[in-house]
């Protein structure tokens, strides 16, 4: 099973514990790696959502999760890499919200597979390894 970043829904899906494929997904992958990753951007997608609903136990209980997961940082390469998307994305008449291109290039920086729900939003970068957690493993 290949390394993986998380997108901000699927995170949220994990975090949820609602829907059982997903939490399979995410339980065959831990045995494996034994650690979730996912961009700081998700962090702070996740943290703003909480703090907006003041779910103050669910963000506890997030930031605690943070302590146990591998986030990968929005470092130099990656904002070079995610502002070429966003031209080539806004060029080609893509979806460019800056957040899923920080995390789309944080994934190909990584050398990771981008699991998202959303995979339409990310179909056409080049190279960008997709999984979706919500439909079974063939």
């Amino acid at each position: 099973m290949d390394e993986t970043l998380l997108d901000t829904d699927i995170l949220s899906e994990v975090l949820k514990r609602k829907d059982a494929q997903v939490l399979a997904s995410a339980a065959q992958y831990l045995a494996v790696h034994q650690r979730l990753a996912f961009s700081a951007i998700t962090v702070y997608e996740i943290v703003r959502g909480l703090q907006a609903k003041q779910a103050h136990q669910q963000l506890a209980g997030f930031l605690r999760s943070v302590g146990t997961s591998e986030i990968h940082p929005v470092s130099l390469p990656v904002l070079m890499r995610a502002a070429r998307l966003w031209a080539d994305a806004r060029h080609g008449g893509h979806p460019h919200n800056d957040a899923d291109l920080i995390i789309a290039a944080t994934a190909l920086e990584a050398q990771r597979v981008l699991v998202t729900g959303n995979t339409s939003h990310y179909s056409w970068i080049p190279g960008l390894k997709l999984a979706d957690w919500r439909k079974p493993t063939p």
